[in-house]
């Protein structure tokens, strides 16, 4: 035993381990790891931002009174920006929710491990030199990318964005497919497959049907994205015209393909989101989930409406007014099965026994900022509105609404109800009420401003800008700060509580799901039997 323990903290064992736990807190780790990464560049982008002119992206520092050259351009802050969002999507968000669902799903549908365990260990590992490679593009001859996480043509071809940077972005985007469309494939065979005996597809948990539906955006969606860029780098290298108008090429085909991924990669950010509020609200308000298979159905409505309405993102680019009404219809309906979610939420917590654990605390502050988010973007959605705020800071609110308020709050609660789980210990209860309140504070203080900015016209992605945005552009870096700093409160927790947090056991919080049926941590093959679900 004692061997098998050594052995378990070796480096060998993790670069090979096929165990779904290992993996699955390998690709947490990973993710926290790009969360502080792109937290850093969101920090040097909101100090630029603190007053109108140039502060940290010029040739030259003043610092006491010596002049120092750092050689730091306006371009610079763009590539900040778009590494940022880069690192955020590809690299902290969905790793974090795969890494959730690699611990977690297996247990919950009395698997002992997932179908293809090789393959979930290089699925994983394809992930870590994917992210070098983009790490890397910064210190190529021209640099990382600076045309935006989106990479749109014209801004990616030669002239504006020389050297090997958005070539690698490309490569490093390909790898982190490879490994969404591998992983993917191996969520659907094991919830498909695996189920204990009884465990029927209207038996599973809510996290395991949005783990399903998002595994097959992923298979759907991905090869897409990368058809996309393929094209962008064979017009980049090799002299074809995809993109190219001076070719006979069309840039807006771009953002056509482009968008047919990347509206769905929404929903792969949020649903298996959704499903962590489902099974976090039904345990600490002691009830069953309010309306199960109008939540299933839900879940499936958000996904197949997801990939229909991507061209909502490209309203200004002449399209027909036809087809804008046609989006902007589909994308207002997606408000309804959403609907159905939140209340779903408020009537399992209604009449309910809550018991306000920091788990629930993050659950029930998503779902009063979601539904600000998704009402903001149902604004956005509106063509003539759209039209007023397109490329404004009200778009960087509404996104960050989603993806702050919505995926990195669903992501903690996941990990304050898990963490005894994965562990066997108990976080602080007391550290983390003060990790909540103080991001609750902070997200609104860094991103409710942002709305009034896009409203008065501020345009994102500028370095510089007009002094009447000072005061907005204040409150919200204050807010950026003070949001990033917070996190250490949820680091040391973690920490404090691995070394000196009180044993968990099996069932701490009164679950009833398997994964609470299995000591804390599970054992090697989570059932010492499967178990049968009546």
């Amino acid at each position: 035993m004692a061997t098998a323990a050594a052995e378990k903290k070796g480096f060998m064992y993790y670069f090979t381990t096929v165990n779904h736990k290992d993996i699955g807190k390998m690709y947490l780790l990973s993710a926290l790891t790009f969360f502080l990464l792109g937290g850093a560049l969101a920090e040097a982008i909101r100090l630029e931002l603190i007053q109108p002119g140039m502060q940290l992206f010029t040739s030259s520092w003043d610092i006491m009174g010596k002049e120092i050259n750092v050689g730091l351009t306006a371009d610079t802050f763009n590539k900040m920006t778009a590494m940022h969002a880069t690192f955020m999507i590809f690299f902290a968000i969905i790793p974090a929710f795969v890494g959730l669902g690699n611990y977690i799903v297996p247990i919950l549908i009395g698997s002992p491990d997932m179908a293809f365990p090789r393959l979930n260990n290089w699925t994983f590992w394809i992930l870590p030199f994917s992210a070098l490679l983009m790490v890397l593009s910064f210190f190529v001859p021209g640099g990382a990318p600076a045309a935006g996480w989106t990479l749109y043509p014209p801004l990616t071809n030669a002239t504006y964005s020389p050297g090997a940077g958005v070539d690698m972005w490309i490569l490093a985007v390909h790898l982190a497919g490879i490994s969404s469309i591998l992983g993917a494939i191996n969520f659907i065979v094991t919830i498909l497959n695996m189920r204990a005996p009884g465990m029927t597809l209207m038996k599973m948990p809510l996290f395991v049907w949005s783990w399903l539906v998002t595994a097959w955006l992923m298979l759907l969606g991905t090869p897409v994205l990368a058809g996309a860029i393929t094209m962008l780098l064979t017009d980049r290298n090799f002299g074809t015209s995809f993109f190219n108008p001076a070719g006979g090429g069309d840039p807006v085909l771009y953002q056509h393909i482009f968008w047919f991924y990347s509206h769905p990669a929404v929903y792969i950010m949020i649903l298996p989101g959704f499903g962590i509020i489902s099974e976090v609200v039904s345990t600490f308000s002691r009830k069953k989930v309010f309306g199960y298979a109008p939540m299933v159905w839900a879940t499936a409505a958000i996904a197949v409406l997801g990939l229909i309405v991507w061209a909502h993102h490209m309203y200004t680019v002449g399209m027909d007014m036809v087809a804008q009404t046609i989006f902007m219809t589909m994308t207002m309906l997606i408000a309804v099965p959403t609907g159905v979610k939140i209340f779903s939420w408020l009537a399992t917590m209604w009449g309910g026994s809550i018991d306000f654990t920091v788990a629930m605390k993050f659950a029930v502050g998503f779902i009063a900022l979601f539904t600000l988010g998704g009402l903001s973007g149902i604004f956005c959605a509106a063509v003539p509105v759209d039209y007023m705020i397109h490329d404004t800071y009200y778009v960087v609110a509404h996104i960050h609404y989603v993806f702050v308020a919505g995926s990195f709050m669903t992501i903690m609660s996941g990990v304050y109800y898990w963490f005894p789980k994965m562990t066997g210990k108990m976080m602080s209860e007391k550290l983390g009420n003060w990790h909540f309140w103080t991001t609750f504070v902070f997200l609104n203080l860094t991103f409710f401003p942002m709305h009034f900015m896009g409203l008065m016209g501020m345009p994102r992605r500028i370095a510089d800008y007009n002094p009447i945005y000072t005061d907005l552009n204040v409150a919200s870096t204050i807010g950026a700060i003070g949001f990033g700093v917070v996190q250490i409160i949820l680091i040391y927790n973690v920490f404090y509580s691995l070394k000196k947090g009180k044993d968990a056991p099996a069932n701490p919080w009164g679950g009833e799901t398997l994964e609470w049926t299995v000591p804390s941590p599970p054992t090697e093959h989570n059932f010492e039997k499967i178990p049968v679900v009546k």
